[in-house]
């Protein structure tokens, strides 16, 4: 639950972050979150993660696959993200994101409103990302039953300058998901972000 503001208070406002997770699909970038949100969960830090698919059934269930579609689907989960950053809480984003313009607006919009926001790019192969094939899109794409994959026949254009860069192929899940923690723990610590009292 989003907390209001209280007026008399001692304490200043706290803002949170979003912390956007783009890759290919079984990249492995819903696991990096749960992990993460869980370690900063537990150091007392409110969090929240935005996964692709559940929005798509909820949030952006009216949206289909193309182009301007799958721009829209990012603009509203960006939006979702900066309000609930703006409430104080750390928000991470798995969310494929495949045009580099959809990530800069998104992150033009938390620039524009003092609201920090990183990208993340969660680097796996395709040849590592097919034989993972968590959710059996690869397969289903190969045989013929699924059109519009992103990295295979549709585009995905990876972060040129990402905050932070994950081999998710050259190391464990354990590793992966440590590392970004590490990465998350120093932006709230540089910027004094959002902890429970």
């Amino acid at each position: 639950m989003l907390g209001g503001m209280v007026t008399g208070s001692s304490q200043p406002p706290r803002t949170g972050a979003t912390v956007w997770l783009t890759g290919l699909p079984s990249a492995g970038k819903s696991t990096l979150a749960r992990g993460a949100a869980n370690l900063l969960a537990s150091g007392g830090h409110r969090t929240e993660i935005l996964d692709g698919d559940e929005m798509r059934r909820t949030l952006c269930r009216d949206l289909g696959f193309s182009r301007a579609h799958r721009e829209e689907n990012v603009r509203r989960i960006g939006q979702s993200a900066l309000a609930l950053a703006r409430n104080g809480i750390i928000v991470l984003v798995p969310v494929i994101a495949p045009y580099a313009v959809s990530r800069a607006s998104v992150q033009t919009a938390h620039q524009q409103n003092g609201i920090p926001y990183v990208e993340i790019y969660v680097n796996a192969p395709l040849d590592v990302c097919r034989d993972r094939d968590v959710k059996g899109l690869y397969a289903q794409q190969q045989a013929g039953q699924l059109t519009g994959l992103t990295g295979v026949d549709d585009p995905y254009e990876p972060p040129t300058r990402p905050d932070l860069e994950i081999p998710t192929h050259r190391q464990t899940e354990d590793e992966s998901v440590a590392l970004l923690h590490r990465f998350v723990a120093r932006l709230l610590t540089n910027h004094s972000l959002s902890r429970h009292s």
